[in-house]
């Protein structure tokens, strides 16, 4: 069991919700995807008010989803990224480096955890995609083709 971060509790699942491990060999003739995760309005336990709002049957639900898609042949590994807020920024101008405190995006649309999948072909991508909690609680999944 794991002690959750924020809650301070023993989970039996995961909290995390991507961490995947790399387990799997590359197919000859696939195509690799990278899944970007957006939460969205979708609740994680880094929001414990809009995450009480789902039953604990719900929550362990989700952690299963997860849990499900690690399993999954073809995925490799993904992280959960920090919180949006504590990202900076970088551009360039003028061969000056400018750094801005937070995203380049709007909050709801930072992305919040990637994966990568080794499949056949876009379908498969796109059913994995779907399996993601995030895209049916609040949020989406960005599935984009590797070169």
């Amino acid at each position: 069991m794991e002690a959750h971060p924020f809650f301070g509790a023993e989970l039996s699942i995961p909290w995390l919700p991507v961490c995947l491990i790399d387990d799997h060999s590359e197919k000859e003739g696939a195509m690799k995807y990278m899944l970007l995760i957006y939460q969205g309005t979708a609740p994680t336990p880094r929001s414990p008010e809009e995450w009480a709002k789902l039953s604990e049957d719900e929550q362990k639900a989700v952690f299963a989803d997860y849990q499900a898609i690690n399993q999954t042949p073809g995925v490799t590994p993904g992280l959960g990224l920090d919180a949006p807020e504590t990202a900076t920024t970088v551009r360039v101008q003028g061969g000056k480096t400018l750094t801005t405190d937070g995203p380049f995006v709007e909050i709801k649309e930072a992305i919040g955890g990637y994966l990568l999948f080794e499949a056949d072909d876009l379908d498969a991508a796109i059913e994995l995609a779907a399996r993601i909690p995030a895209a049916r609680l609040g949020g989406a999944v960005e599935v984009r083709p590797l070169v």
